[in-house]
């Protein structure tokens, strides 16, 4: 089996990796590392939680040692972007983790932070700049940085940078680079329009892929529970009285539907902390901080908020409302499950969501086990002595598009009288089993916020 000693990385990267505990690489980062280090272009794919922060960040820095030099005033020889302040915060984290006996300096520039820090850090020139394109354009736009002696370019988590919006910024961006540089795309999912921003920017790649795109990572065991959406919340809490639910992230759809979940969840006793990207930076530090020391059970997230979150032992993810895009629940259940172990992820589906199921399973190419907990009286009763019926958010479920469409009556989201019968035969009717299984206008000054990869090979 390839070690890390078997790809002719520096010794001072060796010793740092050495130090981590690492000796093996994730099979991306066996693949990808050599293209790398000599120099190609490339298109990578692979599932969240596989260690592509390493796969590139081990060889750039290999590259930067090799040949040692000033960095350039207000600019960088390394620029990676990401699609949130969370993720670009891990991976400037792990370059300086596995890049801390090589004196290389690292920086971080996101929206939702001070400017005025990053604009000093700036000042004398960084070797990494780890960015979220909003807030990089800010100071592209006010001359606090310039990129037009950068060497590598690192496109992390592409395929979200484009469902953000990010496809004229990041093109924006492009056009301060010098034409003579390397460029590496990231990404665990390959949707066209991926493919057409690589032939554009990408020279002669080499192309890795350790899954087909839009695959689930096979440790992940995945159940479907149809419900009627005026009594998820219900069926949520019911969920977390298995105690196998230790740590746990809960995705919704919007930023409201975040804060009333982590409500109702602290009022049914269950510690919770809510994150996305109406909260101050100090807030979501906090928040995460709480649920990686176990302070929490669960996090409800927003997908922007949530993406590249990387948290040891995750135990289950629950998609209190399926995404929109069904690419993003791939991403999703990749919080669980990662570096190679186990986890689960339930997703509650109403009648109205069944639309969003069938992409998804249409994109994975899979079935997923079902409940069917409709009619479902305990729930019902549940929901009646909360004095709740879900309807000061039910029209936040509905997936985009049918809003403005539904009737009073359009079924879906009420109660057990109105419920459609399932797409296939019922199935396991007993209950669920929890082990089974663009920037926004107003952010324009300051950008998008950003997150990040632990500093770990598998991060």
């Amino acid at each position: 089996m390839t070690q890390f000693t078997d790809l002719g990385l520096a010794k001072p990267i060796l010793k740092a990796l050495a130090a981590e505990g690492y000796t093996e690489p994730t099979p991306i980062q066996a693949q990808a590392i050599p293209h790398v280090m000599a120099g190609r272009d490339l298109l990578g794919i692979a599932q969240t939680g596989t260690g592509k922060t390493a796969a590139f960040a081990l060889p750039i820095l290999h590259r930067l040692s090799e040949n040692p030099k000033a960095a350039p005033r207000r600019g960088c020889r390394v620029l990676v972007l990401s699609p949130t302040r969370e993720l670009a915060s891990q991976i400037a984290e792990s370059f300086r983790t596995y890049g801390k006996h090589l004196g290389l300096t690292v920086a971080v520039v996101f929206g939702g932070a001070k400017y005025g820090p990053q604009v000093r850090a700036l000042a004398a020139g960084v070797d990494v700049l780890v960015a979220t394109p909003g807030r990089l354009i800010d100071h592209l736009g006010e001359r606090t940085a310039q990129l037009g002696e950068t060497e590598v370019l690192v496109l992390d988590e592409a395929d979200q940078m484009l469902d953000l919006g990010f496809l004229q910024p990041i093109r924006r961006i492009v056009s301060h680079l010098p034409k003579a540089r390397q460029n590496l795309f990231f990404s665990a999912t390959m949707p066209g329009e991926i493919g057409k921003l690589a032939a554009e920017l990408l020279v002669n790649p080499s192309q890795v892929s350790v899954t087909p795109q839009a695959t689930t990572v096979e440790k992940i065991r995945q159940h479907l529970i149809y419900v009627e959406g005026a009594h998820k919340r219900e069926l949520l809490a019911e969920l977390f009285g298995d105690p196998k639910l230790a740590r746990t992230i809960v995705f919704t759809r919007t930023k409201r539907g975040a804060d009333r979940v982590a409500k109702h969840l602290e009022s049914a006793g269950i510690d919770a902390a809510a994150i996305h990207g109406d909260k101050s930076q100090g807030q979501r530090e906090r928040a995460l901080a709480a649920f990686k020391a176990g302070k929490v059970r669960a996090l409800v997230a927003t997908d922007i908020a949530a993406r590249g979150i990387d948290v040891d032992a995750v135990s289950h993810v629950i998609n209190f409302e399926l995404p929109n895009v069904p690419e993003a629940y791939v991403h999703r259940i990749g919080r669980t499950a990662r570096a190679g172990a186990e986890g689960a992820a339930i997703s509650l589906c109403a009648d109205e969501e069944r639309k969003l199921l069938k992409d998804i399973e249409r994109l994975t190419r899979q079935s997923i086990p079902f409940t069917d907990r409709r009619r479902d009286r305990s729930l019902a009763l549940m929901t009646a002595a909360n004095g709740s019926s879900g309807d000061e958010d039910r029209k936040e479920r509905q997936p985009r598009g049918q809003q403005q469409h539904r009737g009073r009556n359009g079924g879906g989201g009420g109660g057990g009288g109105g419920s459609q019968p399932p797409r296939r035969p019922q199935a396991n009717a007993g209950g669920p089993r929890p082990d089974s299984g663009a920037p926004r206008n107003r952010n324009r000054r300051r950008g998008k916020g950003g997150g990040g990869q632990r500093p770990s090979a598998q991060a």
